[in-house]
């Protein structure tokens, strides 16, 4: 979250946050690009992969790659959905390439991943919303030497929850769906998503037995007295692992900043996170959904 996934259709012209000639001095310094990043765009070429690190030009490519993480995306670059924060393009897909999970796990061999976070464009068009190529994603990074860990970032699935079951049955390590936003600016931010539903599914998950966390962006004209609720409507639903980052405006088609948090504001929202009852908090200006997911997953295990 918070650098909206994209695509290379968007990167490949240049596109950066609207605003970053406004940015705060906290984000002078990004970090820079990761000695990795050719070969992990050789190998993405070779097995005609998407990752959300390259995809968002995360900043924090460097670290998550030097710690044996990344991202990918699956199920297509489009979106059925066309939420206001995002860039990802909005319309049809064609089918999942059912030879993506062997791609994925592939990719992971390559590059020895031990932790790999798995996501995907809404697929509203799918009766299961791709809830079956997520599962078969996860077994097939699971059937590597080494089995490492798998966290899936899902879509809501319409509130389908056999979808989430059949995701949940493949038995990754996390299962994550971010609720983005506070609920008073769904219709604005999110208005083909539904907080309730977004909370049941991560109710579902926690009942279900599997580590559960989810994310949330600042700077959409959130108030603090609505972050505190929320933290503790995340945390009746048995969210273990809560992200909070920064938004930032893709392109000047999506919802501009609001606001933007200082790096002391993060640390107090954390705090309040946890005084809420939600066991591990990652927050910070740059801190996006999947952020040294590893680092946090024994943590909270």
């Amino acid at each position: 979250h918070a650098v909206p996934l994209q695509t290379r259709k968007y990167h490949d012209k240049g596109s950066m946050p609207t605003n970053h000639r406004r940015l705060p001095d906290w984000f002078r310094q990004l970090p820079r690009p990761p000695k990795e990043l050719g070969k992990v765009r050789r190998t993405l070429r070779e097995l005609r992969l998407e990752t959300v690190c390259e995809g968002a030009r995360c900043p924090n490519r460097a670290e998550c790659y030097s710690s044996g993480t990344a991202t990918f995306l699956i199920a297509g670059e489009s979106c059925t959905r066309d939420c206001r924060f995002c860039a990802v393009p909005h319309g049809a897909s064609e089918p999942p390439d059912p030879t993506e999970p062997e791609r994925i796990a592939e990719a992971a061999r390559r590059w020895e991943l031990r932790y790999v976070v798995v996501t995907s464009v809404t697929r509203d068009d799918l009766p299961d919303g791709g809830a079956a190529h997520f599962a078969a994603v996860v077994q097939a990074l699971h059937a590597l030497p080494g089995r490492p860990k798998v966290e899936v970032l899902v879509p809501d699935f319409k509130g389908n929850l056999n979808a989430a079951d059949t995701v949940l049955k493949a038995e990754p390590e996390t299962f994550a769906h971010n609720v983005e936003t506070v609920p008073a600016l769904y219709d604005t931010v999110r208005p083909a998503a539904d907080y309730q539903r977004s909370l049941e599914l991560l109710r579902h998950s926690s009942h279900s037995g599997a580590l559960t966390k989810t994310g949330l962006m600042l700077g959409l004209g959130e108030t603090e007295t609505q972050l505190k609720e929320t933290y503790h409507q995340l945390t009746e639903v048995g969210v273990s692992i809560l992200t909070l980052g920064q938004y930032l405006q893709p392109t000047h088609r999506q919802l501009p900043v609001k606001r933007f948090w200082h790096p002391q504001e993060f640390d107090e929202q954390a705090d309040a996170a946890r005084q809420a009852g939600i066991s591990i908090v990652i927050a910070g200006p740059l801190v996006r959904s999947s952020y040294l997911a590893e680092r946090y997953y024994p943590k909270a295990g």
